[in-house]
């Protein structure tokens, strides 16, 4: 088991995994528009191959309506 924090949760997953196995294992907006782990960008484009680690933060962030 790792330790990870999602959008300000800490979160165990079972193993390092990349940002799309995490995304499908944790409680997150489907509609995400973006990701960040330790304060940088992760481009879509990588989500299969980045892959996240011991202590991680990661944000998930989601696009809100409203004025």
């Amino acid at each position: 088991m790792i330790t990870i924090t999602v959008n300000g949760t800490t979160t165990e997953v079972d193993h390092s995994m990349s940002i799309s196995e995490l995304i499908e294992q944790v409680d997150v907006p489907k509609n995400y528009l973006a990701v960040e782990i330790n304060e940088e960008v992760v481009p879509r484009e990588q989500h299969g191959e980045y892959m996240v680690a011991e202590g991680d933060r990661v944000e998930v962030v989601t696009l809100v309506g409203g004025g």
